[in-house]
């Protein structure tokens, strides 16, 4: 694998934990020569630029944009039709322009009208990320042996799809190419719906009359912590991934809750065998996400690891 730099300049738009952790990445393969990052927060460009992994930073996307051969779309996805609208005239001839949004047929009808003729638009999502947010929180490794999927438009240029799959093999991630309204159903059942699941099962907790706030933090057995994980996930993010992909999340929120209420017959009814069965089922799913190394078997999920 070549050490050289694939892109002279590359351009973040943002740099919360997704874009810094990007800027840590191509620093450690070598990917890019200058890496610039933009926030439109000056309290964000000043937490940037005291964690210090980019070149120069910008309050104003134009500037950052300027002779980039790599822009990246990394704010939350409900803001990218606007900024695609403001930096469009200031796209250079030949670059790159994706994403790494939770959605993507969205993604497509917001930028893609933007994107001027020379300058190929491919939308990326990088499976990964923690609950953590903002430019301290990145670091190189959130990508490592995690899947990015390209849904590039047809059409688009194939070495260019070639050039952003090396790309992100670089910065540690397996690559695969998908139809944008797939992507998003697969993510919807994969991604979105459990999310949504976690900050109801948090959300209701906190509002039971019964229960106390001070019982629920602390009696919290090991499934809610890991629900309350899920449900500090950024609020703006996924607030702007449900209202982009509400078809694919209703669509499979329908499945399930189908699915939820014959779990409740079955308790009602007192079918173990029913019960036995679907637990058997998923706990095959669990370690077959081990085995494929998207997750680690630590035993109690590495909690009782002691500190270095």
């Amino acid at each position: 694998m070549s050490d050289q730099p694939i892109f002279a300049k590359a351009a973040l738009l943002g740099v919360g934990l997704i874009g810094s952790s990007m800027a840590h990445a191509m620093r450690r393969a070598g990917l890019v020569s200058h890496i610039a990052g933009y926030a439109r927060r000056p309290e964000t460009l000043e937490a940037a630029k005291k964690v210090g992994f980019a070149d120069s930073l910008h309050g104003d996307p134009v500037s950052a944009v300027r002779d980039a051969d790599l822009v990246v779309f990394a704010t939350p996805v409900g803001s990218f039709g606007a900024l695609a609208a403001e930096i469009a005239g200031a796209l250079k001839p030949g670059a790159i322009v994706t994403d790494v949004g939770s959605v993507k047929a969205a993604v497509v009808r917001d930028i893609g009208p933007h994107i001027p003729q020379g300058v190929h638009f491919i939308p990326a999502h990088p499976i990964a990320g923690t609950e953590q947010s903002g430019p301290e929180a990145g670091f190189a490794e959130l990508f490592d042996n995690r899947w990015c999927i390209l849904t590039p438009p047809p059409g688009t240029d194939a070495g260019a799809i070639e050039k952003l799959k090396e790309f992100w093999r670089r910065c540690g991630s397996n690559v695969d190419v998908m139809d944008p309204k797939h992507h998003d159903l697969v993510l919807a059942i994969t991604s979105h719906l459990p999310h949504l699941i976690a900050y109801n099962i948090v959300g209701t907790a906190d509002d039971l009359e019964a229960v106390t706030e001070g019982e629920v933090i602390k009696y919290s057995a090991g499934g809610f912590r890991d629900f309350t994980r899920i449900a500090a996930s950024d609020p703006t993010m996924w607030r702007d991934v449900f209202l982009n992909n509400r078809d694919a999340v209703l669509e499979v929120l329908g499945r399930f809750s189908e699915d939820l209420s014959a779990l409740q017959r079955a308790i009602r009814w007192g079918d173990g065998d029913a019960l036995f069965n679907l637990f058997t089922r998923t706990r095959a799913i669990r370690r077959s996400i081990v085995d494929a190394g998207q997750d680690s078997a630590v035993p109690n999920f590495g909690r009782n690891k002691k500190p270095q």
